[in-house]
């Protein structure tokens, strides 16, 4: 910007440089628009008005001025006294109708104030009836809203003491920094509470507005606490204080939901620990109950009925049509390696089929106690490896038809594992093709050194999806797409493979007989591997083993899609899979963290 001209010795003011700023840009502008332009923003009467006020500002505080006087507000009271014995002409009465008037004195007032730089507040005096022997004590005037003190308190058992028990962060006792943890409360608002159960005490705080004053005998001085990283947990249960009797107190309890991510304001409590929302607009912290006491709660036994369903799943069998649906040519479009999944069914319980298998042969492990689990943003850069989608869901759901649709829509984008298998290979077909084949001695080496995430036996033969097999769809920047049993997504719950879980569910058991009406499920009761219409008992144990599977699974489930109607069920998934590639999401720390 060129200089501005201006007289020796002259310091231009900010109102000069902004009148002389249009002449002298106007050499530099080559369109007549933009001259108008700049002439009018800078012509604007308003701006002038406020560059006049913020120079006379600038310059009465550089001056330093000293007021004239400091009791506006006495001078004036003083001045009514003496006018009320004068005659009462025109103007002594509009003098006086005006020194009268609220918002007249409470400018004074507020003169005043500026003008002896007196803004702390006045605290009541100490008394003077104390004795010689009595402890130090605190007088604390707060003044409180309509938000909670954020503090709880307890009687000691041994002196019967109120103390205060613990505060919680951000909240109002907490910003004040006059209370403590372990302060002896003697006195609220001039009461004495020394004969009064925490309760009452609480339900007094609760009653009073404005300013409440505290009579403390202070306690224990405590060190100041270290600046800790900041800890932000995933909740996998859901949490209401007020249905919880163990809760210390039940107005400082935090409500929160499965999946909600909670930042851990204080651990210092080993039951009850400190947190809020991430992202919440209270700052004040709230209680929950901590890792290791909700562990305690929770590791109770499970109800019968889970136990019997775990019975009757580890008997299932191995219901996968892999002889044959080698290929997809429905639509003109052939999928290479793609294959049903090993699912369960409950077809052929009698019959003397090999049983599905994985690390573990229950279908349901129950010895995870969901708590909290500590997570960290997480965004997907440019060129890395994309995350493992894994799908899940009961028999039937349509977890191979959303794959399928997923596929077509972009199949170089999206891709699948191919199988690993001990049969022969038959003459059109070619290894790696449509599956891996190698020997069986070879495949229950792999079984053996864990290479399968989950395998089965069909026939005599092995089928499984190993590791390597994901490993190979990921190397290649692709989406790999991939449905299991729900007990393994823990065995894929690693730093390589950080799997976005989806979970598939049917709708109401009404809604279920209605869409599927037409609908048909492959059968494994022949050889044949037909296809049949859906029967009741299909519907029933879809619902059936899709809530066995939430209530035991469901807090390592990311997304939850109810697959009412086929088209929106994809469409639905399809934009999930794009959020997790182009946004932030919360994942474990260990994810991230070497």
């Amino acid at each position: 910007m060129p200089a501005l001209a201006t007289g020796a010795g002259h310091e231009p003011g900010l109102y000069e440089l902004l009148a002389a700023l249009p002449s002298q840009l106007q050499p530099h502008v080559s369109r007549p628009e933009d001259n108008t332009f700049l002439q009018d923003m800078f012509g604007e009467r308003s701006l002038h008005s406020l560059v006049k006020i913020h120079e006379r500002l600038q310059h009465y505080e550089e001056s330093k001025p000293v007021p004239v006087l400091d009791s506006a507000a006495a001078l004036a009271n003083e001045l009514s006294e003496e006018l009320k014995g004068k005659s009462a002409n025109g103007e002594i009465k509009e003098l006086l109708q005006i020194l009268v008037k609220p918002h007249v004195k409470s400018v004074l007032s507020v003169h005043d104030t500026v003008a002896q730089k007196s803004y702390d507040p006045e605290l009541p005096p100490l008394p003077e009836d104390l004795d010689d022997d009595e402890d130090s004590v605190k007088i604390i005037r707060l003044v409180k809203n309509k938000e909670p003190l954020g503090a709880t308190i307890r009687r000691d058992d041994r002196t019967g003491a109120i103390l205060v028990a613990r505060i919680m962060r951000g909240g109002a006792a907490d910003r004040s920094g006059l209370i403590h943890v372990g302060d002896e409360l003697k006195e609220v608002n001039g009461i004495p509470v020394d004969d009064k159960k925490p309760e009452e005490i609480i339900r007094i705080l609760a009653q009073s507005q404005g300013a409440i004053t505290f009579k403390v005998v202070p306690g224990v001085k405590e060190e100041a606490p270290s600046k800790e990283p900041k800890v932000f947990l995933k909740a996998l249960f859901d949490y209401d204080p007020k249905e919880d009797k163990a809760i210390p107190c039940k107005e400082a309890g935090l409500a929160f939901k499965k999946g909600s991510i909670l930042q851990i304001m204080s651990q210092d409590d080993a039951t009850w620990w400190q947190a809020k929302h991430e992202g919440g607009a209270n700052p004040r912290a709230g209680l929950i109950p901590s890792k290791q006491f909700q562990e305690r709660r929770l590791a109770l036994p499970r109800p019968v009925a889970t136990l019997q369903f775990q019975k009757t799943s580890s008997r299932r069998s191995y219901d996968v049509a892999v002889e044959f649906e080698d290929a997809d040519y429905s639509s003109g479009f052939h999928l290479a390696g793609f294959r049903r999944s090993f699912r369960l069914s409950r077809r052929d319980k009698k019959t003397n089929k090999s049983m599905y298998e994985c690390k573990k042969s229950e279908m349901y492990d129950m010895a995870d106690v969901p708590t909290y689990e500590e997570v960290t943003p997480y965004r997907r850069q440019s060129g890395a490896k994309h995350r493992l989608v894994v799908l899940v869901g009961p028999t039937g759901i349509g977890l191979n038809e959303l794959k399928r649709k997923l596929l077509i829509s972009d199949p170089q984008h999206f891709s699948v594992t191919i199988p690993h298998t001990s049969r022969a290979k038959r003459n059109q077909e070619a290894d790696g093709v449509e599956y891996h084949f190698i020997s069986k001695h070879l495949f229950e080496t792999d079984i053996h050194n864990n290479k399968f995430i989950e395998y089965g036996e069909y026939k005599g033969n092995y089928y499984g999806t190993s590791l390597d097999s994901i490993r190979s769809v990921l190397s290649k920047n692709k989406v790999c797409l991939l449905d299991v049993q729900p007990h393994t997504i823990k065995h894929l719950r690693t730093a390589e493979f950080k799997p976005f879980v989806v979970f598939v569910k049917p709708p109401a058991i009404e809604r279920l007989r209605e869409t599927r009406q037409n609908a048909k499920i492959i059968s494994g009761k022949d050889d044949k591997g037909s296809a049949k219409p859906f029967t009741e008992e299909d519907f029933q144990e879809m619902v059936t083993a899709a809530q066995t599977m939430e209530t035991q699974y469901g807090h390592l489930f990311e997304k939850v899609i109810v697959n009412d109607d086929l088209s929106a069920a994809f469409s639905e998934l399809r934009l999930a899979l794009k959020k997790v590639e182009m946004e932030t999401h919360w994942v474990p720390v260990s994810w991230t963290h070497s």
